[in-house]
């Protein structure tokens, strides 16, 4: 079901063609570089990721701005209780004014969503888009392996998924030695899958059954579905625990809790909600993406989780640190001007 739902995804973004290409010549490039498949897979993740480091910073800054219009935001809130649409309408408003687009952050997920297609390419058919094996070349290929019965499930072999051509060069002398006398490949379009011993070629398993017939095989697969979960997790406790205000809102939030007066005045915007939707509907796609894709897959969301823990931790201590410094020293100078003040009219 996952490639009828991936080739008809890939379909609907056949715009992204070119971004296939490029995906499997910046692979190809990286394993003739390294030698090894999941190195690459690891250097263009660190690639992509390099480049959504701006619309980071962006996001950052973003929220430091909405954080700085907290004040009028509070405003908004009294003044429009639980009247969520109205209150939506004036915080966009109120965003536009100050140039505090809260959206900057939602892209992020959409864009992992769109580099999946030419990840899933890449991972799925990695003669076609790594080791560059013309598709003409695989069908003859599926048509030999298929009349000599080496393939498993001829038909599921295409040009964008041949993980068991694969598995039949591997492991048939007799039908890798034939597919190289017709010249449908070379040597030097044979790479080697493997990556710290685990076949990146495999699919991981969450069967039992499965894992036990080949425990060899299935059981170091695990560590890319369990690093996939574990990272995603720890990634949305960070995006809560540094972003700007986060104490403050927090606060504001347990005094709504005990006060039920103030229990619709704490609300939250349209880009936090959607981003709380994102941070729950991407782990469930990614663990999905994991179980359903060869390993590969679960190798590319393990490093891009990795490389956005990273950038979190950079974007604090860079921005959102210094402002809530910036924000304390403030806070204190002006607690310490009402001191004076109430002091001088003491005194008269």
């Amino acid at each position: 079901m996952v490639n009828t739902l991936l080739i008809m995804g890939a379909a609907k973004f056949s715009l992204l063609g070119p971004l296939y290409t490029l995906f499997g010549w910046i692979t190809r490039s990286f394993y003739q570089f390294t030698g090894n498949y999941g190195i690459a897979i690891i250097l263009l993740t660190i690639l992509i990721r390099g480049l959504l480091i701006p619309l980071n910073v962006r996001s950052q800054k973003s929220m430091i701005k909405m954080q700085a219009l907290s004040g009028k935001t509070a405003e908004l809130q009294r003044k429009y209780g639980n009247d969520k649409q109205k209150y939506n309408e004036e915080l966009m408003k109120l965003q536009q004014e100050n140039g505090a687009g809260g959206f900057a952050g939602c892209i992020l997920p959409f864009l992992q969503l769109i580099f999946i297609w030419p990840i899933w390419r890449i991972v799925s058919g990695p003669l076609c888009y790594v080791a560059q094996v013309g598709s003409s070349n695989i069908d003859k290929m599926v048509k030999i392996g298929d009349k000599m019965g080496v393939l498993k499930n001829a038909r599921t072999i295409t040009e964008t998924s041949h993980i068991g051509l694969i598995e039949a060069l591997n492991n048939n002398s007799e039908f890798l030695r034939k597919c190289l006398s017709e010249k449908l490949i070379n040597m030097d379009q044979l790479f080697d899958f493997h990556f710290l011993g685990m076949d990146l070629t495999m699919t991981p398993s969450w069967n039992p059954i499965t894992i036990f017939k080949d425990p060899k095989t299935y059981v170091p697969l695990l560590i890319f579905p369990i690093l996939v979960v574990a990272t995603q997790i720890l990634a949305m406790k960070l995006t809560t625990w540094l972003k700007p205000g986060y104490k403050e809102q927090k606060e504001a939030k347990e005094r709504a809790k005990n006060n039920p007066a103030r229990a619709g005045q704490v609300q939250e915007d349209q880009a936090e909600q959607m981003m709380k939707t994102m941070n729950i509907v991407l782990p469930i796609f990614m663990l999905f993406t994991t179980f359903t894709l060869p390993a590969a897959m679960g190798l590319y969301w393990v490093v891009g989780g990795i490389m956005g823990l990273l950038t979190q931790v950079i974007v604090y201590y860079m921005f959102t640190k210094p402002y809530e410094a910036k924000k304390a020293e403030m806070a204190v100078k002006k607690a310490n001007a009402f001191k004076k003040s109430g002091d001088g009219n003491n005194k008269k």
